[in-house]
């Protein structure tokens, strides 16, 4: 797996880049994680409902991205761990809810090595800590590939939270990891998190053989 780390990058840009990735990659090539940030931005989900974003937002210098993810509409900051994964599902034997199951416990076992206990909620993707949410999930897959990822808040600004209905739910509060005391930077948080995804992934299938091999010729 190749693993990018890629600083603060414009959202837009970022969104282009995984599209065109997912778009032109082969049976062959390697599944990457990217990890960044953004500068302030608004994206709202293919099926999300533009009232979310509140008149506070609607006044304000930050950008509104409509985009291909499912879910509804989420901030991105400085100080927030993006984690992008671009993953060939059908090799890595996953299926979309594993994918997400798998990236909500990635999330709550980094967050308990900073001895916080996080959790998920029934029907809201996405983890908690005692019902805020620190940290948001939104995927797109194309030909069984995957692209977004997820969100954590570590030292993010969180008034832009309270100018939208986060993920669709009104009066929803929003955590940071500063918040619980954790003086860590986005990019020490992000290698705690790759570790603990890089450990949770299934590992990849072997290489199909070609078609006129003898190991394809006895597996037909």
């Amino acid at each position: 797996m190749i693993v990018k780390r890629l600083g603060r990058v414009d959202y837009a840009p970022a969104w282009e880049a995984m599209q065109h990735f997912t778009a032109t990659r082969g049976e062959h090539s390697e599944d990457e994680i990217w990890l960044l940030e953004h500068p302030p931005v608004y994206t709202l989900g293919q099926a999300g409902k533009p009232e979310h974003l509140l008149p506070a937002g609607r006044d304000s210098a930050i950008p509104l991205v409509k985009i291909d993810r499912g879910g509804q509409i989420t901030y991105h900051g400085p100080g927030q761990l993006v984690a992008y994964l671009l993953i060939d599902l059908p090799r890595r034997r996953l299926k979309v809810r594993e994918l997400v199951h798998l990236m909500e416990q990635a999330l709550i076992d980094c967050l308990a090595d900073y001895g916080l206990t996080a959790e998920r909620k029934a029907g809201a993707p996405g983890v908690y800590i005692a019902g805020a949410k620190i940290a948001a999930l939104g995927l797109r897959v194309k030909n069984g590939c995957s692209y977004h990822g997820l969100a954590l808040n570590v030292d993010v600004d969180l008034a832009p939270f309270g100018w939208i209905n986060p993920c669709g739910y009104e009066g929803l509060a929003t955590v940071r990891m500063k918040d619980f005391g954790v003086s860590d930077d986005v990019a020490t948080v992000g290698e705690r998190l790759l570790a603990h995804l890089q450990r949770l992934l299934p590992a990849l299938d072997p290489p199909r053989a070609p078609a006129d091999s003898p190991t394809a010729q006895g597996a037909a």
